[in-house]
């Protein structure tokens, strides 16, 4: 199988430790439904010099437990812990018109609803209560931004851009 076009993959997942004593990782998934991981098929290290199927064993805490191809003790398994893992974009599903990929956001321009340019989106984050925007450049302090049709009601990616609707306390 060909290795993903570092230009068209998105991280779904991360490696964050071992799990017992055969070979078995713990997975943080990045996907909305976080088992889908494993449907993708392959998932490769960013810059896809290595493959793993993935089969998922059990739910663990922080996580899901995993075996992946090639992965038979606990030292492979330790020696893999930060590893991210990416499929390329064709693997995953459409996006319905108001979702999007955190890898699509980030690099967009923000603008404020009269046009005066903000920054860019920096970062997205997600800490369980919804997603955040970052936006920063232009020499000012990064803010972050509820992702929300309220704070955010235009996403352009044709453009470039994203339209910011500032709450009050930012004016």
């Amino acid at each position: 199988m060909a290795k993903p076009d570092p230009n068209n993959q998105l991280c779904v997942g991360a490696i964050t430790g071992s799990f017992g004593v055969r070979g078995e990782v713990r997975l943080k998934s990045f996907c909305a439904e976080p088992t889908a991981l494993a449907e993708y098929g392959p998932l490769y290290t960013e810059d896809g010099s290595r493959s793993f199927n993935v089969t998922l064993t059990r739910p663990v805490a922080g996580g899901l437990g995993a075996r992946l191809t090639g992965i038979a003790t606990k030292e492979e398994a330790d020696a893999l812990r930060g590893t991210s893992l990416f499929v390329s974009r064709d693997k995953l599903p459409s996006l319905p018109d108001d979702e999007f990929y955190h890898a699509d956001l980030i690099g967009l321009e923000a603008r404020d609803t009269g046009g005066v340019l903000l920054g860019t989106v920096t970062a997205v984050h997600n800490h369980g209560a919804g997603d955040l925007l970052e936006i920063g450049g232009g020499g000012k302090p990064s803010v972050l931004l509820s992702f929300t049709m309220a704070t955010v009601p235009t996403v352009d990616l044709a453009a470039g851009r994203v339209v910011i609707n500032l709450p009050e306390e930012l004016d």
